[in-house]
């Protein structure tokens, strides 16, 4: 009979188990970023919670207080989930991390937890394992994004997305990355743009978020770690190809 347990990350555990994506390549920019900007956060209160079946890792969740958080929300006094991977559905380790958030957002009187996902692109968690544990779908916002909450209280006002997506666009005519290091893969997604420009001379402007004040006032998706925008439209919320960027670019120019 297997052994499912789950083991929250701190300072200390991450120098010995690490984080969990990009966990094979362990010497790269990206990965070293991630465990940087974890190390930074744990004093927020983040927490990032390995499920670990048979000495295993087998997935992890990661959450914050929304006045912390690398999402574009609206939603103080809630808990947000930044992250929910598991390497085998069917198991129920996506429910019990989710429940493990559910639970501390309950012991630290939140008025609930909320959740961005994105049917198109694997860099959200899906949203059918929160609809299956009573989350509800209260807000969206352009390029398929969904707000979906668990409320703990009988808060009258939800959470919300903020709708000036256009303005923030119009604000970079220039080839533009806007990014946080929340995600490892950021890095190797920058890469790819830059690679990309180079080879039609295109200069790129890189802002590196420095809070979250910034973060809320620029970026042009709820995504908020990684965002390229060029001539006020955006190109990427997520990684793309070398090839698929010199498409996207030269339609542009």
């Amino acid at each position: 009979m297997s052994k499912v347990e789950l083991v929250e990350l701190n300072n200390e555990l991450l120098e010995g188990i690490g984080s969990y994506c990009l966990r094979s390549k362990k010497k790269s920019t990206g990965y070293i970023n991630k465990n940087n900007w974890l190390n930074n956060r744990f004093e927020e209160g983040l927490k990032y919670v390995q499920i670990i079946d048979n000495k295993k890792q087998v997935g992890f969740i990661e959450y914050t207080e929304a006045e912390y958080s690398s999402r574009v929300v609206h939603a103080d006094g809630y808990l947000v989930i930044h992250c929910l991977w598991v390497s085998e559905v069917g198991k129920g380790y996506g429910t019990r991390l989710i429940h493990k958030c559910l639970k501390d957002a309950k012991k630290l009187a939140k008025k609930g937890v909320v959740v961005i996902t994105n049917s198109k692109t694997s860099w959200t968690p899906s949203k059918e394992i929160f609809l299956k544990n009573d989350f509800q779908l209260i807000d969206s916002a352009p390029y398929d994004f969904e707000l979906l909450v668990y409320p703990l209280t009988n808060e009258v006002k939800q959470p919300y997305f903020p709708t000036d997506w256009e303005e923030r666009l119009k604000k970079f005519t220039n080839l533009t990355i806007l990014r946080s290091f929340q995600c490892p893969y950021v890095e190797i997604a920058t890469e790819n743009i830059l690679a990309g420009a180079n080879k039609l001379n295109i200069p790129v402007e890189l802002i590196d978020f420095q809070d979250r004040e910034e973060l809320m006032a620029l970026s042009p998706t709820p995504y908020g770690i990684f965002s390229v925008i060029y001539k006020g439209q955006l190109i990427s919320f997520h990684r793309l190809t070398v090839h698929s960027v010199i498409k996207k670019l030269r339609e542009l120019i």
